[in-house]
């Protein structure tokens, strides 16, 4: 008998909405269902990716171009997927991931103004437009997020938590722009209060691929 299909869960958002603290708590929800989950991030989560998440995400923030930027995180993808996401969902396993091609949208696309399409089309390259069954959004105040992200990040941000409130803001406006063009993929999930309690609304979110 051939496995259970897997499934391919995203998180999004901005900076300091709680990505990873979730996409911990949300896997360990899964396993509890039973389900074989893995647990990856972008840039990052396979040896190549991991390699290139270094070179974008220190030095300084003028350190590359946009373009140069968006071919970064396009190359990391086609290596994540093809040796980490793909595979795990073969085996029917369920891959909840921090960021995926979304956030190359919102931020390279949006707030540095590549555009969505030059985006997708790295992607149908490079990754051969794989897409998340369901991606989460998580919704927070703007002045909430910046006050985590400065609290977790104790004055050292990385290239991205560096830039400016207009940058952060157009992205925020790109997550929630492309959110509302596919319902079908997206939920928007109330980031604030408990943390358990944020867990619990993606696992509602979630409640339909269960």
């Amino acid at each position: 008998m051939s496995p259970a299909p897997g499934r391919f869960v995203s998180l999004e958002g901005g900076e300091g909405v709680g990505k990873s603290t979730q996409v911990r708590a949300l896997a360990a929800a899964l396993r509890a269902r039973g389900k074989e989950v893995i647990e990856t991030r972008e840039p990052g989560g396979s040896p190549g990716a991991e390699a290139i998440r270094k070179l974008l995400l220190e030095g300084a923030g003028d350190r590359w171009t946009p373009e140069a930027e968006a071919l970064l995180f396009a190359a990391a993808r086609a290596d994540h997927v093809a040796r980490t996401i793909r595979p795990a969902m073969e085996r029917g396993a369920w891959v909840v991931c921090d960021r995926f091609l979304d956030s190359s949208i919102a931020y390279q696309g949006g707030a540095d103004g590549l555009g969505d399409e030059a985006i997708r089309s790295l992607h149908a390259v490079g990754s051969r437009g794989l897409l998340p069954d369901r991606t989460l959004l998580l919704a927070l105040p703007e002045q909430e997020a910046a006050a985590r992200e400065a609290a977790r990040d104790a004055g050292k941000p990385d290239r991205f938590g560096a830039r400016d409130t207009a940058y952060h803001s157009a992205v925020g406006q790109t997550f929630r722009r492309l959110a509302d063009a596919d319902a079908a993929r997206w939920r928007i999930v109330d980031a604030t209060g408990a943390a358990e309690a944020v867990t619990a609304r993606l696992i509602d979110a979630l409640a339909d691929l269960l």
